[in-house]
């Protein structure tokens, strides 16, 4: 069983064995019908993944792989908030008719600050200080800009990384305000996973440690019998992460960069419907 696989399945039994249901509040979320969407939650969900053990991508069913890295790319390369940039629909829900989401993700970690050493954006501060301030215990990003929140079309659900260098590893904790465990938590652990290896390759390290940290995990009551399902499936063995080692310039990343070696995992056919 790979990793990836029996931390997804530990979280999911935990969550519908010991969490609690919101059934009792009137919740924003909304299915396409409008029925209010209602969660079974853990609170403070922890887990670890050793990125030079395995790549933790689900095979319990498909993650898909190139669709997550764009995502990443859009949000922390090319630092935008225009859905017409992505390579996928996933942010039509959220996007103007301009395609832009507000001052949102991408948007934030563009913003420049002002340091003694100069002016940077967030992406570029932490690319600076791997390089030059490996020690410090300061290198961290973070999106939920409360200032700019009424112009966001959605807030920031992974709002926060923080850097730390043990020797020649570079480990990070993501944090995340809230997750839906079935649409999204597999998607973001490949995402912050890729970040990682993207910054320990151009600044001389190897990935270490990926920390995840969920404050609200939860699982959409239509989503369950999907979960009970997709738990109980045959897990497979990790797939093999390859990376262009010609590339020391994080913009020069692109989806093509990375590429998953004998990547299996289950057909699932079911169709999961998004509350939004």
């Amino acid at each position: 069983m790979s990793t990836a696989d029996k931390i997804f399945i530990q979280m999911c039994k935990d969550i519908l064995t010991n969490g609690v249901w919101d059934t009792a509040y009137d919740v924003r979320p909304r299915w396409e019908d409008g029925t209010p969407a209602h969660t079974i939650k853990k609170f403070g969900v922890v887990n670890r993944y050793d990125l030079q053990e395995s790549f933790p991508i689900l095979t319990l069913r498909k993650t898909n792989f190139k669709a997550a890295v764009d995502e990443l790319l859009w949000i922390w390369q090319k630092k935008s908030n225009n859905v017409n940039d992505l390579n996928s629909r996933i942010w039509d829900s959220w996007a103007d008719e301009t395609g832009s989401i507000g001052k949102a993700y991408g948007y934030q970690l563009g913003i420049k600050h002002k340091y003694r050493e100069g002016d940077f954006d967030q992406v570029d501060r932490v690319i600076y200080d791997l390089k030059n301030n490996p020690a410090s215990r300061r290198i961290m990003t973070n999106i939920y800009n409360f200032q700019d929140l009424h112009e966001m079309h959605l807030y920031p659900c992974a709002y926060s990384m923080t850097f730390n260098v043990s020797g020649n590893r570079l480990n990070a904790i993501l944090n995340q305000r809230s997750q839906d465990v079935l649409a999204a938590n597999n998607w973001n652990v490949v995402q912050y996973s890729i970040l990682v290896h993207m910054m320990a390759q151009v600044s001389g390290l190897v990935a270490g440690e990926l920390v995840h940290v969920i404050a609200d995990a939860h699982i959409y009551d239509r989503h369950v019998p999907i979960i009970e399902e997709l738990i109980e499936m045959e897990s497979h063995d990790a797939p093999v992460l390859e990376i262009d080692k010609s590339i020391n310039d994080f913009y020069d990343f692109s989806v093509d960069s990375f590429n998953l070696v004998d990547y299996k995992y289950n057909p699932f056919k079911v169709k999961v419907p998004i509350a939004v």
